[in-house]
């Protein structure tokens, strides 16, 4: 049985939490001592260029021009109080977005940098506020509103301009030694080149079925474990998750570090799923299961991956719409490699240049391949991915921590449309420590 919040419910719930910490605030200690706010400036420029349509030989891209491209600035205020004094503690956390659009235009949208809207134009800015209100009692906290969930089963997506949030109710209990608990109910979602909250939906699930023009779902539901041991180079983990009349899935999880001396240590980040519909299954059979595996090697400056990724069942690997696929192992900056009975398997080497005497630089490249993809038709799809991010932070002085990456990639597939793109990203970041 899942629980059922409305939306006037969740208000006012935010709204008696709200009122109680300001009611609290004559014992306000760790409410501001413990408050911690901060601006992050994100300069994000990207450009798509698209070179294949697949049989339909048109000129690729959702523009018919062949190329995506946009250029924002963003300015991201994470504020998160601390909590008042006594048995019950309160709090609020806010995040003030606010991207503005420095270049693209109806012939080059399609990045999701920017929302668009009166025949494809880009939005010349757009932004939103999201507030939660938190509430502790030992070591339990309950948290109610809008925020940016991380979870296996629910990760939001913080991959362009503006980060996606999700509103909703979220227990998190730590009462147990090395045992986190979770619990709670999403049911708005505020996508990440989106300003408004809109109902949930499934990702990459087609506009129309039985009917409807779009399948939406009232709830998202989860629960879920986590236990840590082995002086914490261990973590098992379990979850459930339910996007209502949509799909149901089950997640295991092992995590592991293994140093074998001073200079080498091995890891492992496996997780196993398992999909199927739910109640009135409106985007039909959910039936799926897969098995991801991230293994690494470091050693000196370098870590070395090798990640495999195998799908069985009738459907791709279930998420909410608009959220990061970054739980799977083969998961990437264009691409997850999670079709219907997609087999993947990836090789990566980063690398940080402290180990030459150069800290803040580090150097990443990735080579993905996908095979045996079911999509529509076709029944045996392959999908292939290169990726490079070169990274500098600085280290010192008075732009200390000002962030630059540059992402290229490549992506080529075999099916759909605007299957094949040359991508290039680069993001400036600042992040300005206030209090």
């Amino acid at each position: 049985m899942s629980l059922k919040l409305t939306r006037v419910t969740r208000n006012t719930l935010a709204i008696v939490i709200g009122t109680a910490s300001l009611v609290s605030l004559v014992q306000a200690e760790g409410f501001v001592e413990d408050s911690k706010v901060s601006l992050n400036l994100r300069n994000f420029y990207m450009n798509r260029n698209f070179v294949d349509n697949g049989p339909s030989k048109a000129i690729p891209g959702p523009t018919k021009r062949g190329e995506a491209a946009e250029w924002t600035q963003s300015f991201i205020l994470d504020a998160k109080s601390g909590y008042t004094a006594g048995v019950v503690g309160f709090g609020i956390d806010t995040l003030g977005m606010f991207a503005l659009k420095l270049d693209g235009g109806r012939g080059t949208y399609g990045t999701q940098l920017l929302p668009t809207h009166d025949g494809n134009r880009p939005a010349e800015d757009f932004g939103r506020l999201a507030v939660a209100g938190k509430m502790k009692f030992s070591k339990t906290e309950l948290k109610i509103g809008e925020w940016m969930p991380v979870l296996p089963i629910l990760r939001a997506d913080d991959g362009r301009s503006l980060p996606q949030t999700l509103e909703g109710a979220q227990i998190t209990s730590k009462e147990f030694t090395n045992v986190t608990l979770y619990g709670g109910q999403f049911s708005g979602n505020s996508q990440r080149n989106d300003a408004s909250m809109e109902k949930l939906s499934q990702n990459a699930v087609g506009s129309v079925v039985h009917g409807k023009n779009t399948i939406e779902s009232d709830h998202f539901n989860f629960a879920g474990g986590e236990y840590s041991f082995n002086d914490n180079r261990t973590m098992v983990g379990a979850w459930y998750a339910q996007l209502e009349d949509i799909y149901q899935q089950k997640y295991f999880q092992l995590l592991h570090s293994q140093p074998i001396n001073d200079n080498l240590t091995l890891g492992a980040n496996i997780g196993y799923f398992m999909g199927e519909e739910d109640g009135s299954a409106l985007a039909g059979s959910q039936d799926n299961r897969t098995l991801s595996g991230l293994f690494s090697l470091k050693t000196g400056g370098s870590t070395f991956y090798v990640g495999l990724q195998r799908l069985t069942g009738e459907a791709g690997w279930q998420r909410v719409a608009g959220t990061s696929g970054g739980t799977l192992a083969n998961d990437s900056f264009g691409w997850s490699y999670d079709g219907a009975k997609e087999r993947s398997w990836q090789v990566r080497h980063d690398y940080n240049f402290a180990a030459m005497g150069v800290p803040g630089l580090t150097l990443m490249n990735r080579f993905i391949k996908g095979t045996n993809v079911h999509s529509g038709a076709v029944t045996d799809g392959t999908d292939r991915g290169r990726e490079t991010e070169v990274a500098y932070v600085l280290q010192s002085g008075a732009l200390k921590n000002l962030s630059v990456r540059w992402r290229n990639s490549t992506l080529r597939r075999d099916y759909g449309n605007t299957n094949s793109f040359d991508e290039n990203r680069l993001i400036i970041q600042y992040p300005l420590s206030i209090l």
